[in-house]
């Protein structure tokens, strides 16, 4: 069977060789001449026109200059050196002087000098390609590419093998160019790629789908996307490759979720049970609309002898507590067992007190087991989850230990869902002694734009509770620099005075060198001077410190006996304290708008007036001053969610940096791709609708792509 070129290892690609391949597959991934095709370009330069030297000017982009050589100096550390005396190892910098009959310009180069002396020939024609500037009132252009005049008329008039008036540029690192591989060579390689593998590229879209969207063929959309023959042609496949890239994405996760869906060895919890009706009955409270037609699609799914999946989005303080409080008590109606998974000890401290209240008078026994847990608590616990007589454990990691026993679990409900690791919960998955795998509740507050929560968690069915709990009033978020400290500290007493708190928080716990922010250190130092004891009483947490002392000093401020809490963003979830009304972040520069929401989201959960005080430096960057503003304009955790994506990228989003993307996208793009993500995920839907298991001949072509191992994504859901 003759080779595929597309699995031809890159150095056998003419301009390669062995030591190139290595740089390419160490510094982009691209190991064969298939890998080097699927790198591109992220913009492109129209290098159809030439620019007289009179109108070039430095904020213009890159551009093109025709002209000729009039002059070459060379110069050395101790000035000019003369031909005569010409040697290469002592020349630091070479001027070219350029004339194009309009004027002059200066091309300069520090690198390759000796290459470049032997190609330049004065009173010859050339084409000079870079980014112009203006050096002592002079036009100049650094490390210009250069092309003799002859060579640029070849390739426009088509005697080139590829043609093309946009010229791709690519991401190249520091290493590849210092080791010669410019924006130019990467053109040549990827021309040389496209000759030796365009006739081997086979389709990868069943027909019917091309002609149904308007899609280019692929040989079509991988041609023009590297060398584009106009801008119509980059468009469609541009558009023809974002559309496949998250077509497949989202079929590999739907498929996924059809075949879940059609299999009916979930455990069926048919009825709510007592304890639900007790305590639904005797809530202080009426849960708001979004939390009962969330509670409505969770009780669905645990009726219907299908294993719920179900990943449950809430904004900080909307009430996602009392859901999981209430699908617990639905599985012990059934006679199941419940465990609640929070990251840290504090929320698990948390969510245990607050389900407690709620448990009251049903009779259903609940635990909290954490690290810190007593070696007698453990084995009382540890019984009690073997024999069923505890009902709902709420806990931290410890809850993976081989020794935690159930009698019969049921549903595992898991907070912030993206702090524990794959194989972690795998082993809490099989915990489960009833022959079939519990059902699951994933909860975040971390708001995940929707395009992002599509992907990361496309085979999982999502709620939303989009509505805050009446009487919690907008929180003011107010900007500040250090000028406006002395106002700020006496606006903190004034709270103090009326009986509030104030939470403060800082981005480091030690001095760094490096940085000149505030950090822990000194910003205790400078709230203890200002705010002295007595009367004053301040609370101090950190990440270094002991469980025990964290938990004393959280519990001092939550029982009101400290007036200010200094924290590093170890409180950023699950800190529950009503009275708390100012909120003031640090540095607030350096966190990102997730963490700076979830920060504001621990005031504001009393009846009183809240504040956030953003303290900045005085000079922001651009992006810092932006993300700043937002959080002053808006409350709106998803709104800010897709502002974070499009400034910083769906991989560098809080919340979801360790579970990143389940495929590698290459050229489509979360934040901005929006409407091509939900027309393939609408068209793969239906496609499924038809034929779940993709066995027409029609969709053979979907069945081998999809059983790839790029697509055989790490299922964040399934229990086995």
């Amino acid at each position: 069977m003759e080779k595929n070129a597309l699995d031809t290892d890159i150095q056998y690609l003419p301009g390669v060789g062995p030591k190139r391949a290595l740089l390419l597959r160490k510094e982009l991934g691209a190991g064969t001449v298939g890998d080097l095709l699927k790198i591109y370009p992220f913009r492109y330069i129209d290098r159809s026109s030439i620019i007289p030297i009179k109108d070039a000017a430095p904020d213009m982009a890159y551009i093109q200059i025709r002209g000729k050589v009039s002059e070459i100096n060379l110069f050395g550390s101790k000035g000019s050196i003369s031909p005569e005396d010409l040697k290469f190892n002592t020349v630091k910098r070479m001027s070219v002087t350029v004339t194009d009959g309009t004027g002059y310009m200066e091309a300069v180069f520090f690198k390759g000098i000796k290459w470049m002396y032997s190609k330049l020939v004065p009173d010859e024609e050339y084409v000079f390609f870079g980014k112009p500037s203006v050096f002592k009132g002079r036009l100049n252009m650094v490390h210009p590419e250069v092309d003799k005049v002859r060579d640029q008329e070849k390739r426009q008039d088509g005697k080139s093998s590829i043609n093309s008036s946009l010229t791709g540029v690519y991401t190249l690192t520091e290493k590849l160019r210092s080791s010669g591989i410019t924006g130019k060579v990467m053109n040549r390689l990827m021309e040389n790629a496209l000759i030796s593998a365009l006739p081997d590229i086979e389709e990868t879209l069943p027909e019917y789908l091309l002609i149904e969207k308007g899609l280019v063929p692929l040989q079509f959309a991988v041609r023009n996307i590297h060398f584009p023959k106009d801008q119509t042609a980059l468009e469609k496949a541009r558009y023809r490759l974002k559309f496949e890239e998250l077509f497949y994405l989202q079929l590999s996760l739907l498929k996924q979720k059809y075949v879940r869906s059609r299999n009916e060895n979930g455990i069926r919890m048919p009825k709510v049970g007592d304890a639900f009706r007790i305590c639904y009955d005797s809530l202080p409270f009426s849960l708001t609309g979004a939390q009962k037609r969330v509670i409505t699609e969770i009780r669905n799914d645990m009726k219907s002898g299908r294993q719920m999946n179900r990943l449950l989005q809430g904004d900080v303080g909307s009430g996602k507590t009392m859901v999981a409080v209430l699908t617990a008590l639905i599985a012990v109606g059934n006679g199941y067992q419940a465990c609640i998974m929070a990251p840290t000890e504090v929320l698990a401290q948390q969510h245990f007190k607050n389900i407690s209240r709620y448990l009251d008078g049903t009779g259903v026994k609940a635990a909290l087991l954490t690290g810190s847990s007593k070696t007698g608590e453990r084995r009382d616990i540890h019984a009690g989850l073997e024999d069923g007589s505890i009902g709902i454990i709420v806990g931290t990691h410890a809850l993976f230990e081989d020794n935690v026993v159930f009698r019969n679990l049921g549903l595992a409900i898991i907070d912030e869902q993206h702090r524990f690791g794959v194989e972690q919960r795998a082993r809490l998955w099989r915990k489960s002694s009833c022959g079939m795998a519990p059902h699951i509740l994933v909860m975040t507050a971390t708001p995940i734009p929707r395009t992002l929560a599509m992907t990361l968690y496309g085979d999982l069915d999502v709620s939303v509770i989009d509505e805050l709990p009446p009487g919690r009033k907008p929180v003011q978020t107010i900007a500040a620099t250090e000028g406006k400290r002395p106002a700020m500290f006496r606006f903190l007493k004034d709270q103090i005075s009326l009986g509030r708190q104030v939470f403060i928080v800082y981005p480091l716990i030690f001095e760094s060198e490096k940085m000149d922010y505030k950090n822990l250190e000194t910003g205790y130092e400078q709230i203890a001077g200002a705010f002295p004891f007595p009367p004053y009483k301040t609370a101090i947490v950190h990440g270094q410190q002991s469980n025990e002392e964290k938990k004393f000093n959280m519990d001092a401020f939550a029982a009101g006996r400290a007036d200010i809490l200094v924290a590093t963003s170890v409180i950023e979830v699950g800190v529950d304290v009503p009275n708390a009304s100012v909120m003031v972040i640090e540095s607030a520069e350096r966190f990102g708008l997730s963490q700076l929401h979830q920060l504001r989201g621990r005031v504001g959960r009393g009846s009183e007036k809240s504040y956030c005080i953003l303290m900045t430096g005085n000079r922001l960057s651009r992006e810092s001053k932006r993300r700043i503003q937002l959080m002053c304009a808006t409350e709106n955790g998803f709104e800010l969610a897709e502002e974070d994506m499009k400034m910083r990228g769906p991989g560098n989003l809080e919340g979801t940096r360790q579970s990143g993307l389940p495929i590698e996208l290459n050229i489509a793009s979360l934040a901005k791709d929006g409407l091509i993500l939900n027309d393939a995920r609408q068209c793969a839907q239906s496609i499924l609708k038809a034929d779940p298991t993709l066995s027409l001949p029609r969709n053979r072509i979907l069945a081998e792509t999809v059983s790839q191992d790029k697509y055989k994504v790490r299922d964040y859901s399934q229990i086995s």
